[in-house]
């Protein structure tokens, strides 16, 4: 059987709107994850600096800011190169997609948004291979055995079925 860390995951929502960010904390609350809110640029990169962030959900449009510039900003000075990136907005750009793609988005989510829809893309980007095994080490101290490729241990049991628990 495979098994994480069990700490939850840290996530750090970056928007303007002060009812995006408590309604996106409180869906992320009640599924588990520890939730961190910025509403600006300045707050955003101290968050950076000082927590073991897993996953950052950023608006594209942060009132007069570009989300996009602002994400690939903290890839590039606080070590964020490996955290997955959620885009949302609620403005019709022409190719938004496509933008934030190119921005290292690995997922983007209009708004408003279904918050089972949120809770699935958030799970998917935390589950991209190479970013398990980065939250893995991040949340582990070194352990006497020698972790596997995919940075999951493996315990033995009789039966077959192979479990993956967060």
């Amino acid at each position: 059987m495979y098994t994480l860390p069990q700490a939850p995951a840290v996530v750090l929502v970056i928007d303007g709107d002060p009812l995006t960010l408590t309604g996106v904390a409180a869906v992320l609350d009640m599924a588990g994850y520890e939730c961190h809110c910025a509403r600006d640029a300045e707050a955003a990169t101290k968050a950076a600096r000082t927590l073991p962030i897993d996953l950052i959900i950023c608006d594209v449009n942060l009132e007069g800011e570009s989300g996009l510039d602002l994400v690939q900003e903290l890839r590039d000075t606080h070590g964020q190169e490996d955290v997955p990136v959620l885009f949302v907005s609620s403005a019709q750009m022409p190719d938004i997609i496509r933008r934030t793609h190119d921005a290292g988005g690995t997922y983007y989510l209009r708004k408003p948004f279904d918050p089972d829809v949120l809770i699935e893309l958030v799970g998917k980007a935390l589950w991209m291979p190479h970013l398990v095994k980065s939250r893995f080490e991040r949340h582990e101290p070194a352990r006497s055995t020698t972790p596997r490729p995919s940075g999951l241990h493996r315990q033995r049991s009789d039966s077959k079925k192979t479990e993956f628990r967060d």
